[in-house]
């Protein structure tokens, strides 16, 4: 069989008529603000290299402003956030978590590995996060959380959801890893939940490579979440000068970032606004120039239901079918752009299948739209040029 060849991207018109040659646009580019190696060589140069130095503070300080949050903890991923929550929650064996299947692995696991059962609920067809109207059945009088995920960073309908925590006595954790910059009936996300969790991976909107945090909205978790991240020990308080000797008080983990990673990730913070007006350009110009692509091939787009306001986490197209996905993200690749599918369903997935359970009624949205969904590429730095030809290349697809 001959080798195959990677598709080449297709050659884009300058204004003045010239060739520029091949434009190949990446799914993601890291977006840095030009103050981050100054900011890193101030944190080497101070000898504060380790956890909850000086750029750790001021990082945790400012994300705290701009979630309207009482307690920020920065962790080394979103991951850890998540571990420390179900650490948090006293999770034993049997308990179980209600969340929804589209979802990555980390909202599942975190709570897997305290021996608790993730039980998998559908999400809703417009936006993708999970169907409040089908979390009540799935609790128990095992269930000792139930876990939201502001997918694209459009607001799950917390109204309904808080109410039904409230009704059962359990706590909301909210992952925020799409939500940084979206907003709730005029409250931002990450503020919603007893405990919610941050990502800084390098495909968020604000990044440091890895790096996360633990939010704390309920003060009663608050002494707590500072032993456990600090390997189970009032280390905290000593160097405070609270206590004269730091000791083993509870089950913990290593959870603190390096304060060289928190210097990246300050200057990051500072230039939220920037950051977030490049993003939302984007997003708002795939909305308005792929919508007769759109509507005349049967693809969905994003919705934003009514008190909502989105980060431009991302971008997505639902296509009618898997095969219509495939079929745009290989037309997309020949010419030059890089789309992705995102998550798989959890609930169907081999650790899924052994660690947790489906809620009543199975989840037939997650499984029709975790192979239709393609996203675009969406990333700051992203140029008028490539831009252009981006939604060019998707308007020229002949969807299917």
């Amino acid at each position: 069989m001959p080798e195959k060849t990677r598709p080449t991207a297709a050659p884009v018109p300058s204004r003045d008529g010239r060739d520029p040659g091949p434009l190949s646009v990446p799914f993601n580019r890291p977006f840095t603000t030009g103050r981050e190696a100054a900011y890193m060589t101030e944190a080497l140069s101070s000898g504060s290299t380790g956890g909850d130095g000086p750029f750790t503070r001021r990082a945790a300080e400012h994300l705290a402003r701009l979630l309207g949050s009482p307690r920020v903890l920065l962790t080394t991923s979103c991951t850890h956030a998540l571990e420390l929550a179900a650490l948090l929650l006293d999770l034993a064996p049997g308990d179980e978590v209600v969340m929804p299947s589209f979802t990555f692995t980390s909202t599942a696991n975190a709570f897997a590995l305290r021996g608790a059962v993730p039980v998998f609920v559908d999400v809703r067809p417009d936006t993708l996060n999970i169907d409040e109207r089908l979390v009540e059945a799935a609790i128990t009088e095992r269930t000792r959380a139930i876990v939201v995920v502001h997918y694209a960073g459009v607001a799950c309908e917390m109204d309904a959801i808080s109410k039904i925590a409230d009704r059962h006595g359990i706590p909301v954790v909210e992952d925020n890893a799409h939500g940084l910059g979206g907003f709730y009936r005029g409250r931002p996300l990450g503020s919603l939940g007893a405990l919610a969790t941050q990502s800084f991976h390098v495909t968020k909107n604000v990044q440091c490579g890895e790096g996360g945090a633990l939010v704390v909205n309920d003060e009663r978790f608050a002494e707590r979440a500072e032993i456990l991240r600090e390997k189970g020990t009032d280390r905290s308080r000593f160097f405070r000068g609270e206590v004269d000797k730091y000791r083993w008080q509870d089950l913990g983990s290593s959870y603190l970032p390096s304060d060289v990673l928190a210097a990246f990730l300050l200057a990051q913070l500072e230039a939220f606004a920037d950051i977030q007006a490049r993003r939302a350009h984007i997003w708002a110009a795939y909305h308005e120039r792929l919508a007769m692509w759109a509507s005349a091939n049967g693809v969905a787009r994003p919705e934003l239901p009514p008190g909502c306001v989105h980060p431009a986490h991302l971008y997505y197209l639902l296509l009618p079918t898997p095969e219509g996905a495939t079929a745009l993200i290989d037309d997309l690749a020949r010419r030059g752009v890089q789309a992705t599918r995102h998550y798989q369903p959890l609930h169907n997935a081999p650790a899924g299948l052994r660690s947790g359970r489906t809620g009543p009624g199975g989840c037939p949205v997650t499984e029709r739209v975790a192979d239709s969904l393609v996203r675009l590429p969406l990333f700051a730095g992203m140029d008028g040029r490539e831009l252009a030809h981006i939604v060019d290349s998707v308007n020229r697809h002949p969807a299917r």
